[in-house]
Formats: C-alpha cells, sequence, structure tokens
C-alpha cells in the first residue's frame, strides 16, 4: 500500500516516518511518497527521511516527486498537511489580529479564519485531484484550522475525509502516563469541535475516575494541558478541558501574554525554522547524515518547546544539545493516522479521537456538521459515540462556532 503527503517538505514529515517505522507492515505500506511546491526544502526533507528509515535498517521506500500526480497515483491513503502562504503568513494573521486588539492564534478567531481562506481554495482543488487519480483513498486531513477545513471538504461533498489532531491523543497519552497505567487501558472520552472540545469520561478499566481527577490538585497541575487553567474553573465546568479552550475561558490572559512577550508563536516558528533551513542548506547532507538529522532534532525541539509557551505564561523546558536527541516516535498526528489506518483494517478496532460527521454524536448538532469526538474505528467504518446531554454552556459555544465554520 502507499501512501501519498501533499505537503511532503513540512518538518513533522520526518517524525511521521520514523512513527510509520515500527508498523508499516504490520499496515502494509510499501511506501510514502512525497510532494511539495517548495522543491528545494523537499529534498531536504527526503533526505532526512531517508536517513531516518536507513539508520534502523527498514525498507521502507520514501520517494518524492514535483509532479503530484505521479505522487498520488496507486495512493491508498493520503495526507494533507499545508501551510498556504508558507510561515510568514501565519506571522501576517497573528501580527493583524493582535493589531485590532484580539488574539493572534493560527488555529482560532480571525487568525485562523483568515488560514482557512487562502487553505481551502487550495485544498479542494486537490481533493478534485485525489478523486481523480486515487477515487478510493482515504485523505487525511492534518491541515489547520482542521476542523473547518474538513468541514469545507466534506460540504462540497468529499466523503472519505477524516480530520487528525494530535492534541487529544497526546493529552491521554500523558495522563497515562501519570496515572501509572498503559495508554490501552485508559478510556479518555472527548466531545466537541477540533480545538474545542471536552473530556467527559475517563476510564481505567471501567472504573469512572474523572471526579476524582477534577478534585485532584496536583494531577491537574501536572499534566500541561489543564495546568494553564484555574483549577475551580474546570470543577465548575465539570469537565478536563482541550487545551485550546484556554483562548476562550481566559481570553484576557492570554492576550496579555502574548502582548507582554513582544513575540507571536508565529514569528517564533518562523525563526526557529528559517535557522534550520540555512544550517542544512549549508552542510554537505549527503556526507553527514546523522549531523544533519541532529541540527533538524534540535531545531524541532526548540519549537516544540515553544509550543503556547506565550500564551500560557509557561516554563519552557530545557534543551537537550546536538548529538543526544533522539527521534520522535511519531505520536501525534501520525499516531492518530496510524491508529485510524490500523482500526480500519482489523474487526476489533480502536477507540479514537477524530473529526468527522455528527450522525447524531452530539444532540442539537446536524448530522453533516464536522465535530470532534470519540470514535470506535474498525473494517466496518467509523462510529462517533453518542453523547447523551450536552451542558447549555458547552452546546452554546459549539453551536456559534459551528455557525461561523459553515458560514459560505
Amino acid at each position: 500500500m502507499k501512501i501519498a503527503v501533499i505537503g511532503g517538505a513540512g518538518v513533522r514529515t520526518v517524525i511521521f516516518i520514523n512513527g510509520l517505522l515500527a508498523r508499516y507492515k504490520a499496515l502494509h505500506i510499501d511506501e510514502v511518497a512525497l510532494y511539495d511546491i517548495n522543491q528545494e526544502k523537499q529534498q531536504i526533507i527526503t533526505k532526512l527521511c531517508r536517513h531516518v528509515v536507513n539508520r534502523n535498517h527498514k525498507d521502507l521506500i520514501v520517494t518524492e516527486s514535483a509532479d503530484v500526480r505521479k505522487v498520488l497515483q496507486d495512493a491508498d491513503y493520503v495526507v494533507t498537511t499545508l501551510r498556504v502562504g508558507g510561515d510568514h503568513s501565519r506571522v501576517m494573521d497573528e501580527t493583524i489580529a493582535l493589531n485590532a486588539g484580539v488574539i493572534g492564534q493560527e488555529t482560532t478567531g480571525v487568525g485562523g479564519f483568515s488560514m482557512a481562506v487562502r487553505t481551502i481554495p487550495i485544498l479542494l482543488e486537490y481533493c478534485r485531484l485525489i478523486n481523480e487519480i486515487a477515487p478510493n483513498a482515504w485523505i487525511f486531513n492534518f491541515t489547520n484550522p482542521s476542523g473547518l477545513v474538513t468541514q469545507a471538504l466534506k460540504s462540497a461533498g468529499y466523503e472519505k475525509v477524516i480530520g487528525i489532531c494530535d492534541a487529544p491523543s497526546s493529552t491521554k497519552f500523558r495522563m497515562a502516563a501519570k496515572l501509572g497505567v498503559d495508554e490501552k487501558d485508559l478510556y479518555v472520552e472527548f466531545f466537541g469541535l477540533n480545538h474545542l472540545s471536552w473530556i467527559r469520561s475517563v476510564k481505567i478499566r471501567d472504573e469512572e475516575i474523572l471526579p476524582r481527577l477534577l478534585a485532584d490538585d496536583a494531577f491537574l497541575k501536572s499534566i500541561q494541558e489543564f495546568s494553564m487553567f484555574d483549577p475551580d474553573l474546570l470543577r465548575m465546568i465539570g469537565f478536563l478541558p482541550n487545551e485550546y479552550l484556554y483562548y476562550y475561558y481566559h481570553r484576557e490572559k492570554a492576550l496579555a501574554n502574548i502582548l507582554k512577550s513582544g513575540a507571536t508563536g508565529g514569528q517564533t516558528i518562523e525563526q526557529v525554522n528559517k535557522q534550520m533551513m540555512e544550517e542544512l542548506k549549508a552542510m554537505d547532507m549527503d556526507a553527514d547524515p546523522e549531523g544533519a538529522l541532529q541540527i533538524f532534532l534540535y531545531y524541532m525541539q526548540v519549537r516544540e518547546n515553544s509550543y503556547m509557551s506565550t500564551e500560557s505564561g509557561l516554563v519552557k523546558r530545557p534543551l537537550l544539545e546536538k548529538g543526544q536527541l533522539e527521534v520522535p516516535d511519531g505520536m501525534g498526528y501520525a499516531g492518530v493516522m496510524l491508529d485510524c489506518i490500523e482500526g480500519l483494517q482489523s474487526k476489533d478496532g480502536r477507540d479514537l479521537v477524530l473529526s468527522v460527521e455528527n450522525q447524531g454524536s452530539i444532540p442539537g448538532l446536524e448530522d453533516r456538521d464536522v465535530v470532534e469526538v470519540t470514535c470506535h474505528v474498525d473494517e466496518t467504518g467509523i462510529h462517533p459515540v453518542r453523547v447523551e446531554e450536552v451542558p447549555e454552556h458547552c452546546y452554546l459555544l459549539m453551536r456559534l462556532i459551528k455557525m461561523y465554520e459553515k458560514e459560505p
């Protein structure tokens, strides 16, 4: 089987390949084909990907082409991971918002809307090509704002599209580690929209523990996603939050922190990516592929360390030096996608958080509304769990944002 990646020059592609190495045989994946309009960057990322494969003594084939049709040919799965306009477009979105006195963030509010306006027409054209060249392929949309973009693609009639976000799976991973249980033994049920969701149930071997977790200040402070929030607020809500709810529940604090820092998240990422690519371009990657990989991993560490630190005021983690860094296991976006593929190929299936059509999962929303919910994925398809009751404060916020997402 073949995975095609549109936007293959993205820095996360290297981590995606590394995550795939542990599972590609079981998932019957033979080839990953990369396409990007930035061919110079594409060739650098392709070399890093191939080195990751070679250093692990695997036989996964990584190809790249300037011809998107060639990349899509015979694809069974397609990943869309675009940043239309490049890194600087994000900087402009966030800066314009801040100049108007509102939060500048790439996936929520006016920043997310601007990104969607640039992105959706391009993705619709790629989906048209996918329907023509690989009509049976599943499309995994990693492109942000994932919920809004997935809604647009679904509304345009592209049925085999799944929105992917790593925030819920990363939260579950950290919760399992803190609770000292295997991730597969921890059931964490989300409901809502992408970057606007809540955890309504946490179970260990069918025992509900959410009330206990909400009452435990030490636990709340120990999980990065929850530590940003006022514990009393979470107890009043009665749910654990997706981290992006910080921009709604602590809006004034987030805006003040961004303005005080003097730099947006986009500016930080743009500078990190620029420095990384300059160093990689200046070296002979063929002669020293491991040195190139260590440069890449160092800057990815800097990048990840900056994540939501400006808005939340959280202390950054210490950085490790080049030469001491291991490639992340691909737990994030890639892990969710691979879990979904595994589920679709199996009888027993997997429980995953995905952006899919509602189909009665959340009462009060339309069946065709794209929601982010826990789904059971197996060989018969993708089945969202049913949420029996939604508190009014959650429902009103979801309805407001869903109306915005569906406006023509």
